[in-house]
């Protein structure tokens, strides 16, 4: 039975009206202090706890300890039980569908036969004992390895000299280039050394453990970080050409990522170093090492660029946005906010509703992949259908942020006014087909890195830092460009100790997919 106020008396109905105001500032307060445990558990405990609910979140920070192995079971946990009971219910009206069969292993692999020959007993005729033909084989086939074979390279530099005219001199066959001159290690092992630390992510410590334990081969650590850091430098002029490149575009992508690095600027413990990434899609890629995450190291690298940046919305880069440069936003930035929102708060439709529209955009964008369009023809489809959806995005969030029940300090209220702050940079996606939706081909760049970093412990001081930068933008450009890198090191690397530095634009990655080497 609902209360009615007007039947009481003013004094009593004063109170009343107080107590469910407090009442419902209460619930308010109560539910943003919710969104704000279950962020804190969520920032905790990483990405996979957002498939947790509330109450494991709260039973997982009771616990003394928690693993990653324990984390992932519990994530999976809930989703296992649904998915049992969904079965249960569907079993009967399911029909199971007939296994696709063994993937095919790859044509170009070579076929190496091997006979398996019967039991002796099956030979023969148990009746007159004479043995049986092969009729025919069962063939299986299955992926085998052979270990990486290591071996001793001897090499022999001829000496000429004539016997009858002494006055002539001796002459020596020329010393083949080499990565790191005068050093036992071959170009290959180098090489090779590079791409397991910096593409498969395996410290330098573990390649030797491992040199040791498989092959028998003693090598010192630090003898092999010599060479790969001797590789790095090599490299360094390389990595500037390729910035000089990206820099002559009109379109670069930005981002950034921290490492940690031993400098005397902090004493026992690791200095926070950062690594800024800035590439154009489809094209080269540069990392910029940097001791610290202010304006100077991206106002330096972008001093002579014109065009589109494309970059989150740190604010390192709005400086940036003055001649020449037009600062461009990310959609993925802006729908990270409001997927938390959803996350935060399920029961909430707002959310979704945005999320909605923005899956339009992207809806778009897929169609235009599909059915590759040249950049003009993207830029077409966007005016004609991205841009009326996100006009309808725009007022939709201005719609919602306005509503009462969207308290400041929510996440979705933090969703809306990030949105509506950055909407300036998201406009010009929707003017020029050349630009993407998101920065997303950046940060994809940039993730190897960050998972290198987990194995790497630091990066050994600033110097070494500028070398493995330009080790992961020719490495990286070779990936966006669909080149072997393992092919481009060992033509270029050699080259690089006696090259013209005037030159150096000539074994870029870009230069040498033009024309198959150096």
């Amino acid at each position: 039975m609902a209360l009615d106020l007007e039947q009481l008396p003013q004094e009593i109905r004063s109170e009343v009206e107080a107590v469910m105001a407090e009442k419902d500032r209460l619930e308010k307060e109560n539910r943003l202090l919710q969104q704000q445990l279950r962020l804190a558990y969520l920032l905790k405990f990483g990405r996979r706890s957002e498939k947790l609910s509330d109450n494991q979140l709260e039973l997982l920070e009771q616990e003394a300890s928690v693993t990653e192995g324990e984390l992932q079971q519990e994530a999976g946990q809930e989703q296992k039980d649904q998915a049992e009971l969904k079965n249960q219910k569907k079993k009967s009206k399911t029909r199971t569908k007939p296994h696709p069969g063994r993937m095919p292993l790859p044509p170009h692999l070579e076929r190496k036969e091997t006979i398996i020959g019967a039991h002796p007993d099956d030979c023969y005729c148990s009746q007159c004992q004479s043995e049986k033909p092969v009729i025919r084989y069962e063939i299986t086939e299955e992926l085998a390895v052979k270990p990486a074979e290591y071996y001793v390279e001897v090499k022999k530099q001829e000496v000429r000299a004539c016997a009858k005219h002494p006055e002539e001199g001796v002459k020596t066959a020329p010393t083949p280039e080499k990565i790191l001159p005068k050093s036992k290690l071959g170009d290959s092992v180098i090489i090779d050394a590079v791409l397991k630390k910096y593409t498969e992510h395996l410290p330098v410590y573990r390649q030797c453990a491992i040199l040791d334990r498989d092959f028998g081969i003693e090598l010192d650590r630090g003898t092999l970080t010599e060479a790969i850091m001797a590789a790095g430098n090599l490299l360094r002029p390389v990595s500037g050409a390729i910035a000089e490149d990206l820099r002559q575009g009109d379109y670069i992508q930005g981002d950034d990522t921290t490492v940690p690095c031993q400098s005397r600027r902090t004493v026992g413990k690791n200095h926070q170093a950062y690594l800024f990434e800035f590439g154009r899609p489809g094209g080269p890629v540069v990392f910029d090492f940097q001791m610290g995450r202010s304006r100077d190291g991206p106002k330096a690298f972008l001093a002579n660029f014109e065009g589109y940046l494309q970059t989150d919305a740190y604010s390192v880069y709005t400086g940036m946005g003055g001649k020449g440069i037009t600062l461009v936003g990310c959609m993925a930035h802006l729908r990270r906010g409001f997927w938390r929102a959803h996350e935060l708060a399920k029961e909430d439709p707002r959310p979704l509703e945005v999320l909605g529209l923005i899956k339009e955009l992207y809806a778009l964008e897929e169609q235009a992949r599909n059915k590759g369009l040249s950049w003009r023809e993207r830029g077409q489809l966007r005016q004609e259908k991205s841009l009326p959806t996100a006009h309808r995005l725009k007022e939709r969030i201005i719609a919602l942020r306005q509503e009462p029940g969207v308290m400041p300090g929510t996440a979705f209220a933090k969703a809306c006014d990030y949105a509506l702050n950055h909407w300036e940079k998201i406009e010009p996606i929707f003017a020029d087909g050349r630009l993407e939706l998101d920065n997303n081909l950046c940060e994809n760049s940039i993730r190897p890195l960050a998972l290198g970093r987990k194995n790497w412990l630091h990066i050994g001081s600033e110097t070494a830092g500028k070398k493995v930068a330009a080790i992961a933008s020719v490495l990286e450009t070779c990936r966006r460009l669909g080149i072997n890198a393992r092919d481009y090191l060992q033509d270029v690397l050699p080259q690089l100790g006696q090259w013209p530095i005037n030159r150096v634009a000539e074994l870029t990655p870009m230069a040498w997919a033009q024309g198959g080497s150096a």
